[in-house]
């Protein structure tokens, strides 16, 4: 039994946290309240960023912390604070007759999945070596993603940069000039 137990907690492990991504992802259009819908989209995140984790991409699943988990809530829940949700005037539901065919959509596309896991999940295992070798030098998986990012790409990743900074210039720019148009009004 126990055998048995460590030579599938990798894959115990996937099911519970793909679990808890799908209940996160009900659980954003399942709960009323903006903020109970916000947490449990953080908890989505989370358990997309433990999957990445399985899957040895330990630089993704930080990304996806940080980015995600990190920015992108902190964001959501800022614009939750500053419009008040309470004021908005509330709309019927004009979809109510589209639910029973959503429903069946829902069921036929989990059926499909269902069948595209069982029948071709059992070779497809990815070659966590692959991702972690930098011209046939063994490095670690966040340490490849350096490599490749600074050594092969850097021009585009430079170019990038450059077209970043000048965005972020142009809004400066955009937004100091209608500022100055009040103040002078």
């Amino acid at each position: 039994m126990l055998a048995w137990f460590l030579a599938n907690f990798s894959a115990m492990v996937f099911y519970c946290l793909a679990a808890v991504a799908v209940a996160g992802a009900v659980g954003v259009i399942a709960f009323r309240s903006p903020v109970h819908a916000a947490l449990s989209l953080l908890g989505s995140f989370l358990a997309v960023a433990g999957v990445f984790v399985l899957l040895h991409a330990e630089f993704l699943a930080a990304v996806q912390i940080l980015v995600y988990a990190g920015g992108v809530m902190v964001l959501f829940l800022f614009v939750i604070m500053l419009v008040n949700v309470r004021t908005l005037t509330g709309e019927g539901q004009y979809v109510r007759r589209l639910v029973p065919a959503a429903v069946v959509l829902g069921i036929v596309l989990a059926v499909l999945i269902g069948v595209g896991v069982v029948a071709g999940g059992q070779g497809a295992v990815a070659d966590p070596a692959a991702l972690t070798a930098v011209a046939g030098v063994p490095l670690g998986n966040t340490e490849a993603v350096g490599w490749s990012l600074y050594r092969d790409y850097l021009l585009p990743f430079e170019v990038v940069s450059l077209v970043l900074l000048v965005a972020m210039i142009g809004a400066i720019v955009l937004g100091r000039k209608d500022l100055g148009a009040k103040e002078g009004a």
